[in-house]
């Protein structure tokens, strides 16, 4: 595991692009990172971008003070393209002025070291943009997944009314019956490793798989053969639970499935749902004894 990063192996170091037009001050910042970092080198701006935009660095230390293009203009150009501007960049300079220090805030720099480097510094903030970058990229691909699950409701909302719609009574079943199946197998494997965890208790079981699907459901056990399972959030969508009440017997048949895979003999009945118009959904699942 790299001393400096704790979170990446050191087969997967994190890429920092040191950019200076000095090579003394590039090999001692090399010396300093090499050891936990994949360092990649620049002595100018125009060299400094086109690294950037074909390695994709996960850090860059910047010379302010560079001949043609400076350290404010590339930061400026980097901070202002969309795949770059969140890239952390540390601008070194010999310059202590505020007023430098400013110019290079309003550029998007996002932290400063003054020549001569100290090593300490120099790795302890380079540690700390990198965990805040991590951080970020996490946040940002958690949203695009949940972004993902959205576009997916929404096609599956849509969709159903056109295969639905034509079918009669008994083939609308059919269909509702294959949709059924086909979540459970998707959800098979975790259900496997959860079990264990929920001995005896079914509300629990079919909660979790609401939840995982989307949904924030939570149960009540009444008795110990009768629970109420509530949800406050529909896993399809509330908007396309509404303007497609099927998708609520797609819920009704995925918490029956649950059930049907605990030891006695389970019933659920519905007693309120969004796609009908109420506030929440509300399940009653209880074994007959």
């Amino acid at each position: 595991m790299c001393k400096g990063v704790p979170f990446v192996s050191d087969d997967n170091k994190p890429k920092i692009l040191i950019v200076d037009d000095e090579p003394m001050n590039i090999e001692l910042m090399e010396e300093y990172l090499t050891d936990d970092y994949e360092t990649l080198t620049a002595s100018n701006g125009k060299e400094a971008i086109e690294l950037v935009q074909n390695h994709d660095p996960d850090l860059i230390l910047l010379d302010i003070m560079m001949p043609g293009m400076d350290g404010y203009e590339v930061c400026t150009i980097l901070k202002s393209q969309s795949k770059t501007q969140f890239t952390p960049i540390v601008m070194v300079t010999a310059l202590s002025d505020i007023k430098e220090r400013i110019k290079g805030i309003e550029a998007g720099a996002d932290d400063f070291l003054t020549i001569p480097v100290n090593r300490l510094e120099m790795t302890t903030r380079v540690r700390s943009l990198l965990r805040v970058k991590q951080l970020h990229d996490i946040v940002i691909e958690e949203k695009n997944q949940l972004e993902m699950q959205n576009r997916v409701r929404s096609v599956l909302a849509a969709i159903i009314p056109m295969i639905i719609q034509p079918l009669s009574v008994n083939d609308k079943n059919i269909v509702i019956q294959q949709m059924t199946n086909m979540v459970e197998k998707t959800i098979l494997a975790y259900l496997l490793d959860q079990e264990e965890g929920h001995p005896g208790c079914v509300g629990n079981v079919c909660i979790d798989v609401l939840n995982q699907l989307g949904g924030d459901f939570n149960v009540e056990q009444i008795t110990e053969y009768k629970f109420n399972v509530k949800g406050i959030k529909c896993p399809w969508g509330a908007k396309e639970a509404r303007r497609n009440p099927i998708l609520c017997n797609l819920t009704r048949g995925i918490i029956s499935k649950m059930a049907s895979r605990k030891e006695g003999n389970w019933n659920v009945k519905v007693l309120k749902t969004m796609g009908n118009g109420d506030e929440f959904c509300l399940f009653d699942i209880s074994q007959q004894t």
